[in-house]
């Protein structure tokens, strides 16, 4: 028991993930949405914080994107609810993949700013979320997008924008030491 007067419960959460140089290799030479849909076919691993977050990549197309996230206790605050990061982070994969999803291959990009807004708290109760990430504009260096999260019934729990800064030749290996 603690000072509470509740037992404790551990709980585990074992998260795997494949070599971050490895998956840069699989996708070197793709175009981004082609990059995008070997992903989603499970051709090449996900990146590591999406294996992480648990964000699973479920439809693509040129210049949009959507993720799903199945929130737990184990995203939880100290006020029982999902932290927000999660809402952020399945907001931001959305959002910059959709930008992705839009360039050639070699061109890559960088999240430069991130607004977000959240409408409602999301518990485990919450069930699946769909984070929907769309282009609005992309330029030579500068792209934007908006997106939403919203559960199985379509009800709003948080919306934002993006900016991504496109970067040609981006370096696919670290390192030592980085």
């Amino acid at each position: 028991m603690n000072e509470s007067g509740l037992e404790s419960k551990t709980r585990t959460r074992t998260v795997t993930w494949e070599d971050p140089q490895l998956i840069a290799a699989g996708l070197r030479g793709m175009s981004g949405l082609e990059a995008m849909r070997v992903m989603q076919r499970g051709e090449v691993p996900a990146p590591p914080v999406l294996e992480l977050l648990g964000l699973r990549l479920v439809e693509v197309e040129e210049g949009r994107c959507v993720f799903e996230l199945l929130p737990g206790e184990h995203l939880y605050n100290s006020a029982l609810t999902v932290f927000g990061g999660a809402a952020v982070s399945l907001l931001d994969a959305a959002m910059t993949h959709a930008v992705h999803s839009t360039l050639p291959a070699g061109v890559g990009y960088t999240t430069a700013e991130l607004k977000v807004n959240f409408i409602r708290p999301i518990t485990a109760e919450t069930g699946p979320l769909r984070g929907e990430g769309k282009v609005i504009h992309v330029g030579r260096r500068l792209a934007t997008a908006e997106g939403r999260v919203t559960d199985q019934g379509g009800r709003l729990y948080a919306h934002g924008v993006t900016t991504c800064m496109a970067q040609s030749g981006v370096r696919t290996t670290l390192k030592a030491g980085e």
